[in-house]
């Protein structure tokens, strides 16, 4: 029996172990590196166990000698899987064969494999990282031309995985604009699982997420993995079943034709890929991502500040702007516990409409001719910080800056761009572009020291050609770098500058662009039943902290459904909890529930972004979470209904994550009154709305309890506390 060290390299073999999983890689010197075993920790093996454990055998119609799985899968090593690496030097040297060099520790648990080809003069480094606290591993592949000549790159994989056989179920994520975050399931098949984004962002129709699951798997048993490609640019996911019966999942980003050309001694860096499993079910995936978000990947200062109750002008005002107006929306939203106020779109240059203006980053004197200090000191004046809206990537035709500058903006030679919301895309990877946008927004946030920035971005790109030079390659991948880095200087430059990633919400929504943001808006859609499913298949990946939630009009603008102030608030609690809706509008007894469901927040808000998120099992028209304290002694779980019941009594609720032995008095704290339809209820029986039931975690968790009975777009929120 061998004990397993957090990380060990030896002359053939890296072992890494934490959080629950395994990995161990053979790293032979002058042979191809191969994973022997990435998954959930497997006590008293080692490496050679391993090694004659994953041999595979061919009887029929196979070739004369194993044709191994590689880290890269390249093109002529013989693998029946798809190359992760496709690459050629005008049109030769495409049969690649890495061989290890050198392995070296990295600090902490991490190793770098360092492979070369003598033969077409390409390196390849490969860096895995496991963090021993998450059990989320992070691979990473770089390419390097040691020749004189170019050599062009057309795909490259984070990596090459293998997956466990057995598990043959896909959860996918699909989805649209106002409908992000959709799980598609995919069941067993034989050949491949890909989907591919051209966006020039995350999207909104194909997040870069896949887990795998056996048929049997729930939220809380059986085996599971979890990838995720961070990244914010053109990307592909791929799981391919071979007729050999074995599995591998790629993810990388997608190129355009040509766009990376490297010269002698040029590399090419691939996104992240990160990855975990678990023998515990999904529930065990999603938690370690989110441990490994909050971590590794968010800021300190984000993850220590508690996320304040944040106020939107949008649906509020949309391009109406004015300052009387605007500040009477200031002093609604501070009167209800908001703690931040956001101006959105309209504030800037001839930005009456979606036509004009973009790419003019100065306030408007039409608009607001003593500027934004009226607003931002009553802002402040009423105790809340203050945020703008920015669109920094994007420029009208129609604006001062697009006339002046028309060789600024992406396109591809020869071909008409094509419309999408009357805007075109600057090419942040020039530097004149890139530096006037550092500019003009470190000149506005220093002289209103703005505390917070909207950062949108409302259209695909189509085009992504370098305009005005001699070099008509595409640049999407310079692109996303660019905006990363603009990112990080205005973050280095303001230390306390919070950043929200918009993107038309859900668009630019992955763990790159959340090293450099807070926040990610969800989707712009804010029906509160659509935000229901939105939220829980973001869940998957993202932590409540980061997950802008906001309570919208009574009517939705963009489904014309309308729901109570109960059930709006409800839907955003169990979020980064905001409000972008015109308070005038709304009633009295409206704003006061909203009031109550606000403090309801602030008191729950610790234990909201701090505790471990469940997702219970449940029927189709239902939607149920709850988040657990580290300590198991506190609790919070909200029971959604989105439909129609097909049976006629209420469902039951089967609690996850509490403590079996432990006593546990349960409290209904939201809605503040009885929500049921029919009374005498369980609501009247538990005493719920009063002093509350005591009931052992086992009970609430093994024989469950039955929910009010409830109309449709309603949702109970329940307390749980320790006794």
């Amino acid at each position: 029996m061998t004990a397993h060290l957090p990380l060990s390299v030896n002359a053939d073999v890296v072992t890494f172990t934490g959080g629950g999983v395994l990995v161990v890689i053979e790293a032979k010197k002058n042979e191809r590196p191969k994973i022997l075993y990435c998954g959930p920790d497997i006590a008293g093996t080692d490496a050679n166990q391993l090694s004659l454990l994953s041999r595979w055998q061919y009887v029929h119609g196979g070739a004369s000698q194993e044709r191994t799985l590689t880290l890269s899968n390249e093109l002529g090593t013989g693998t029946l899987a798809p190359p992760g690496l496709i690459a050629s030097r005008d049109g030769e040297d495409w049969a690649l064969d890495l061989r290890v060099v050198e392995v070296q520790a990295l600090e902490g648990s991490g190793a770098e494999i360092q492979c070369f080809d003598p033969s077409t003069k390409i390196g390849a480094n490969y860096r895995l990282i496991l963090d021993r606290n998450s059990g989320v591993l992070t691979c990473s592949t770089q390419i390097t031309n040691h020749a004189d000549t170019p050599f062009t790159l057309d795909w490259c994989a984070g990596m090459t995985l293998p997956l466990d056989p057995r598990l043959s179920e896909i959860t996918g994520f699909s989805g649209r604009w106002a409908g992000e975050f959709q799980t598609e399931e995919i069941g067993g098949f034989q050949g491949s699982y890909v989907r591919e984004n051209m966006a020039g962002r995350t999207s909104h129709e194909c997040f870069p997420g896949v887990i795998l699951k056996t048929a049997t798997t729930t939220e809380t048993h059986g085996a599971a993995s979890g990838f995720h490609l961070a990244w914010s640019g053109n990307h592909r996911s791929r799981v391919d079943r071979l007729s050999d019966g074995r599995s591998v999942i790629q993810m990388g980003e997608l190129l355009w034709p040509g766009e990376i050309r490297l010269g002698a001694g040029e590399s090419y860096q691939t996104p992240n890929l990160l990855a975990t499993w678990s023998n515990e079910g999904l529930g065990a995936i999603s938690h370690a991502f989110h441990t490994h978000l909050s971590t590794q990947i968010l800021k300190k200062r984000s993850i220590a500040k508690p996320r304040p109750v944040h106020f939107n002008t949008w649906e509020a005002v949309y391009f109406f702007h004015n300052q009387e107006n605007i500040i009477e929306l200031a002093e609604r939203a501070a009167h209800v516990g908001a703690e931040r106020f956001v101006l959105d779109d309209g504030w800037f240059g001839a930005r009456r409409n979606d036509k004009a203006g973009l790419g003019d980053w100065w306030v408007s004197p039409d608009v607001y001719p003593d500027g934004l200090h009226p607003i931002v000191d009553k802002v402040r004046e009423l105790g809340m910080e203050f945020g703008l809206w920015f669109e920094p990537e994007m420029v009208n035709p129609d604006s001062d800056l697009f006339r002046a500058h028309p060789d600024w903006v992406l396109e591809a030679s020869g071909v008409d761009p094509i419309g999408f919301r009357n805007q075109l895309t600057l090419n942040v990877s020039k530097p004149e572009v890139f530096d006037y946008l550092y500019e003009k927004i470190a000149a506005l946030v220093d002289e209103y020291k703005i505390d917070y920035i909207k950062w949108d971005m409302n259209r695909d790109c189509h085009h992504p050609g370098n305009s005005g030079s001699s070099d008509k390659r595409a640049v999407m991948h310079l692109q996303t770098l660019g905006v990363y880095r603009l990112l990080d200087r205005l973050r280095d430059a303001f230390p306390s500058l919070e950043i929200e990633s918009c993107a038309s919400g859900g668009a630019r929504a992955d763990y790159g662009v959340l090293r450099r943001a807070d926040r990610i808006w969800t989707s712009d859609n804010n029906d509160a039943r659509d935000r229901q499913h939105i939220q829980k298949g973001a869940s998957y990946f993202f932590p409540l902290r980061v997950l802008g939630s906001h309570v919208g009009p009574k009517k939705c603008h963009i489904t014309g459904r309308r729901f109570s102030m109960e059930f709006r608030v409800a839907s955003a609690i169990f979020g980064h909890m905001g409000l972008e809706l015109n308070l005038a509008l709304e009633s009295d007894a409206d704003r006061a529930v909203l009031a109550k469901g606000i403090d309801l927040y602030k008191e729950h808000r610790a234990l909201l972004h701090g505790g471990t998120f469940h997702r219970l099992s449940s029927a189709p028209h239902a939607n149920v979470v709850g988040v657990v304290a580290p300590s198991r002694g506190e609790a919070l779980f909200s029971y959604a209904l989105l439909e129609s019941r097909p049976q006629s009594a209420p469902d039951r609720m089967f609690f996850s994550g509490l403590d079996p032995v432990r006593q546990y008095r349960v409290q209904i704290v939201w809605p503040q009154a009885d929500p049921s339809i029919n009374t005498p209820s369980i609501v009247e029986a538990g005493d719920f709305m009063g002093k509350g039931t005591v009931f052992s975690g086992a009970a609430l968790m093994e024989f469950g309890m039955q929910t009010p009975p409830l109309h449709p777009d309603s949702a109970v929120i329940y307390h749980l506390e320790e006794i």
